[in-house]
């Protein structure tokens, strides 16, 4: 394994450390994970949602606000549609819970059983029957074009909520919301299908005030030198819509020449400090030209710390602790748009849905990076005071109460267990686990998911047996390059979990696909991203679509032999990455003497861990092994240590590793160790804890 450590130029790693007010090690990890963007600051080391991106930057979310009032104001019924994984069905629940809290009639149906993955015509047929005249698809809906044509022809209007890769051609739906189509114009593609539908419920409260879709304008007049400067903002939904910056020299004034008179001589403008901005349209023999309005004192009011100050002073107190502002009109805005969030209840929408959000997220392995680290981490906090009741009695079953919450600790024993309902048939299990009251009525509904989890464990070390002589064979006809699997024994359930485990071990894309009398269904892993790889047999499927590194399709089964033939064709054709020895990159070097407890708040500081964010990692030199010992569960396959460093000794695990003990390192020795650091419960203590990924003599 190759250790990379990117050298840093000391003085800009001091001069990060101050700006950002962070210690060594912290700022090392930023400079070495290239994390000195805007985005990248303000999403790890500032917790506050408003640092999101605004919901109207969805360019359908308006007319999608609009016809869901409308179906409530008329009293329609409103079909809610989604997906059996558990980001399918933490959005289906999330929605529901939304648009009931305003009234709205809804109904909500996920695939169970056999069910194809998707919207089909039957679900379209038989809404339209029960009456439905909107239906919204959550987590789905982006790749069903035909069904949704079927479903306008039906009188039925159809909104997206996917966040799914867009497919050639998009469905006529009345409006798409999906991250991942290409004029969303939405800036972060990477949100879960919960988040997406987290976004609606927020632009949904926001749509119920007289505020939803006024256009606004904010001025603000400056002098420069000989000369002022004047700038003004439209926003639409808090949305920067418009800006315009005119420079008028002092002694040519004229400000019906300039652009900012022509667009806001007849609008009522927002200022701050109404009396100076009227001084400086009076030095430009313009104290008439607009209508203002002075908002200083409602601001006052809503930032006490701000009263009587100028805006560049407000900026101090008000602004995010690692985020400047460029301007006054930029700080004026700010200022509004912190405050219309807090008059309008914007945070106490968003917070109680935080949980399920972070709950979808973490489980479609979602990049933990930009507005998703915020949805995790405040997510995380969510469930933690454990409010929701079916989630808390769930934690608790699983011994995760009492801790502090980590995205590990979701993706490990919450969210395999939802998902197993959905890979058995069954997932109204998990959603009824959401919908339940009483306590008897969760307590079932558990014992159920277990038993389901339970069932699909043993279900999946049957079928892994059974197809890894076929899987092996098959990357001969691959050329190397994928591992292909297909019998009818293989429940259409399990095909990804079964398909993801296969890239684990033969670590290239693998495809798993369940044979049944009428269709084939199937599931694509790959380490990589695979996206377009699909598209090369659209003409086989019937349905398709999905993820770069996740996707499914299916297909008549009269097809399935030249679809497989044409698949290894194509695997042969194709042009993988290359492949290079096992790399590790180090985020901070730490010297023995500041390898302490106090590492873990640097550790802390930018969690969430998972995809596109992995955990830090550290390298230290000169730690002795005092205690060394093999260990394992079925075998003895991996090894525990005590290792001393300076001051402190520090229990340590490193997996997988007994071949390498009494040969690569042994007790006594003195070795450059590379790790995380993490907190490890067992027997309900709390200790700090070392992984060891590598080490040398």
């Amino acid at each position: 394994m190759i250790w990379q450590k990117t050298e840093l130029n000391s003085e800009q790693l001091r001069e990060v450390a101050r700006r950002y007010h962070l210690d060594l090690i912290s700022a090392a990890v930023l400079l070495r994970r290239d994390y000195l963007d805007e985005d990248s600051i303000r999403f790890i080391l500032d917790n506050d949602p408003l640092m999101m991106h605004n919901p109207f930057l969805f360019k359908d979310m308006s007319r999608a606000l609009r016809r869901i009032h409308q179906a409530v104001s008329r009293g329609e019924l409103i079909q809610i549609f989604g997906d059996r994984d558990v980001d399918g069905i933490t959005s289906t629940i999330l929605l529901r819970e939304v648009l009931e809290k305003i009234g709205a009639k809804t109904r909500w149906q996920i695939p169970v059983g056999e069910d194809d993955y998707g919207l089909t015509a039957e679900v379209v047929d038989a809404s339209a029957a029960q009456g439905c005249t909107l239906l919204i698809t959550v987590d789905c809906g982006i790749s069903n074009n035909a069904e949704i044509a079927a479903a306008k022809e039906l009188g039925i209007d159809t909104i997206v909520l996917d966040h799914h890769n867009q497919p050639e051609q998009l469905p006529p739906a009345l409006a798409i919301i999906d991250p991942k189509c290409k004029d969303s114009g939405y800036p972060f593609r990477d949100l879960s299908g919960c988040g997406v539908v987290a976004k609606l419920a927020v632009a949904l409260a926001y749509s119920s005030t007289s505020d939803f879709d006024l256009p606004l304008w904010f001025l603000d007049i400056q002098p420069v030198n000989e000369a002022f400067t004047i700038q003004a903002v439209q926003l639409l939904n808090l949305v920067e819509n418009e800006r315009i910056i005119d420079t008028v020299p002092a002694n040519q004034a004229n400000l019906e020449r300039t652009r900012v008179y022509g667009k806001l001589k007849d609008e009522k403008i927002l200022v701050y400090d109404r009396d100076s901005q009227l001084r400086y349209l009076g030095q430009l023999n313009a104290e008439g030209a607009f209508q203002l309005v002075d908002i200083m004192p409602e601001l006052a009011e809503g930032f006490p710390e701000i009263a009587g100050k100028s805006l560049i002073r407000a900026r101090e107190d008000v602004r995010s602790s690692r985020q400047g502002h460029k301007s006054e009109i930029d700080v004026l805005v700010e200022l509004y748009r912190r405050l219309s969030w807090n008059k309008l209840g914007l945070m106490k929408v968003l917070e109680p849905i935080l949980d399920l959000t972070a709950l979808g997220t973490i489980a479609d392995m979602m990049p933990l990076v930009n507005e998703n680290k915020i949805i995790v981490r405040r997510g995380l906090e969510s469930m933690g005071r454990m409010q929701r009741s079916g989630l808390r009695e769930l934690l608790l079953r699983q011994n995760l109460h009492g801790r502090r919450l980590t995205s590990k600790d979701i993706s490990w024993h919450v969210t395999p267990v939802l998902n197993s309902a959905g890979r058995m048939g069954e997932p109204q299990k998990a959603a009824e686990l959401f919908l339940s009251q009483t306590q008897d009525e969760i307590t079932s509904v558990i014992d159920s998911i277990l038993q389901l989890n339970r069932q699909r464990k043993q279900l999946g070390d049957r079928i892994w047996d059974s197809c890894f002589p076929e899987a092996r064979a098959s990357i001969e006809h691959t050329g190397g390059k994928f591992v292909f699997v297909a019998a009818s024994e293989i429940p259409r359930g399990i095909t990804g979990i079964l398909a993801a485990r296969l890239v684990s071990f033969f670590k290239i894309p693998a495809v798993v696909v369940a044979l049944g009398p009428i269709k084939a269904v199937g599931s694509l892993r790959s380490p990589y991203s695979a996206n377009g790889f699909l598209d090369l047999f659209a003409d086989y499927f019937l349905n398709y679509g999905g993820h770069d590194r996740a996707a499914g399709f299916n297909l008549s089964a009269d097809l399935f032999r030249e679809f497989r033939d044409s698949f290894f064709r194509a695997a042969q054709a194709h042009t993988p990455p290359d492949r290079e020895e096992a790399k590790i990159a180090i985020d901070a070097e730490v010297p023995p003497a500041y390898l302490n407890p106090e590492l873990i708040r640097v550790v802390e500081t930018f969690e969430p861990y998972g995809e596109g964010c992995p955990p830090l990692v550290f390298l230290t030199r000169g730690a002795r092994i005092e205690r060394l010992e093999i260990v394992g569960k079925r075998e003895p396959v991996h090894v525990k240590m005590l290792l001393a460093a300076d001051r402190y000794k520090w229990p340590a695990v490193y997996w997988n590793a007994a071949a390498r003990a009494g040969k690569d390192f042994d007790l006594n020795d003195t070795v450059d160790i590379v790790f995380r650091l993490n907190r490890n419960y067992f027997m309900n203590t709390e200790t700090l804890q070392l992984t060891i990924l590598d080490l040398k003599r």
